[in-house]
């Protein structure tokens, strides 16, 4: 006689797909009085999603979230990314333009050219966790998928790469 003892396992897919990244510029504010230069990257984005295995041995429906990520990714793609949370940086909207302000400077860019995100500043870190914020939102599908923690990375280049963790409560 075979006795089959039922466990509740998880695991975690990883996933980094050629087309899950965007290319875009960016600064980067240390403080009040410094910043970098205007300049860019091509950003490449990971998952880490960790959920319950089923009785068939899958877990989520990850289709789902490869979707979604490369959305996002072509969401940010070729576009200039501001911190709209930066206590260091001021904006002025104009009709078609948006001035920045930072400490000595004004620059001035055209609203079609940039996205203004919900973040303090235009880090890594920053859009990792924008990212994961963004693919946490429909609760439903992290109930449905039995979603227990997603891991986001979000590299700028070989050997610098920032990950944000969310877990499940």
């Amino acid at each position: 006689m075979v006795m089959i003892i039922k466990m509740n396992r998880q695991c975690t897919v990883e996933l980094f797909k050629e087309d899950m990244k965007f290319s875009a510029g960016h600064f980067t504010v240390f403080s009040a009085t410094e910043r970098e230069r205007l300049h860019g990257h091509n950003f490449r984005v990971r998952a880490h999603l960790t959920a319950e295995v089923d009785e068939n041995g899958l877990t989520a429906d990850y289709r789902i979230f490869k979707k979604k990520l490369r959305l996002l990714c072509e969401e940010l793609d070729e576009y200039f990314l501001l911190p709209a949370n930066s206590p260091y940086l001021s904006f002025e909207h104009t009709e078609d333009k948006i001035l920045v302000r930072h400490y000595n400077d004004e620059i001035s860019f055209l609203k079609k050219d940039i996205k203004l995100l919900p973040i303090k500043n235009t880090t890594v870190e920053e859009f990792s966790y924008y990212l994961v914020s963004e693919l946490i939102k429909d609760q439903n599908i992290i109930e449905k998928c039995k979603i227990t923690e997603i891991e986001v990375k979000v590299g700028s280049g070989d050997g610098q790469i920032a990950g944000y963790i969310w877990k499940k409560d």
